[in-house]
């Protein structure tokens, strides 16, 4: 079973969409993940399901 997998969401700085690699082992995490494009540090929370489908928050991370 593959426990990575890739979602994308919207920069909430530049608004450009960006790739993000989540390791589907891990039912919480909070981290902070730089945007590829603009640099600036986006504050991610993913929350992963017993059947492994991943949901991801992202806001600036002053908010």
């Amino acid at each position: 079973m593959n426990r990575l997998s890739s979602k994308f969401i919207i920069c909430p700085y530049c608004g450009e969409k960006v790739e993000l690699v989540i390791d589907c082992s891990i039912p919480e995490q909070s981290y902070i993940e730089d945007c590829e494009v603009c640099c600036r540090p986006i504050s991610l929370s993913i929350v992963v399901d017993e059947k492994g489908r991943s949901s991801v928050s992202c806001k600036n991370e002053n908010e």
